[in-house]
């Protein structure tokens, strides 16, 4: 098993990226943000040793693969989400 591998916005946004997800700074500065409520829309955390946001990669990837699964699973076309379910 790989250890964590704690990766900050810049390189968050380059992962997806890779994913074919692509993300202005803006919008991965607000994945990064709090809500009113205290929650960020990711799981990024503040680094108690030098301050800054950090995310563990492997849990950016879940989120995101996660969030793509249960989309495909809500498409409304049968033919579409057929398709989708096999790949």
């Amino acid at each position: 098993m790989k250890p964590p591998q704690f990766i900050g916005i810049r390189q968050a946004k380059y992962v997806l990226s890779q994913m074919g997800i692509e993300l202005s700074d803006r919008q991965m500065k607000r994945a990064a943000e709090k809500d009113a409520n205290g929650n960020r829309k990711l799981p990024f955390f503040i680094d108690p040793i030098d301050g800054r946001l950090k995310i563990e990669k492997g849990d950016l990837v879940k989120a995101y693969t996660k969030l793509r699964v249960e989309a495909h699973k809500n498409l409304r076309c049968p033919d579409l989400s057929d398709s989708f379910r096999n790949t």
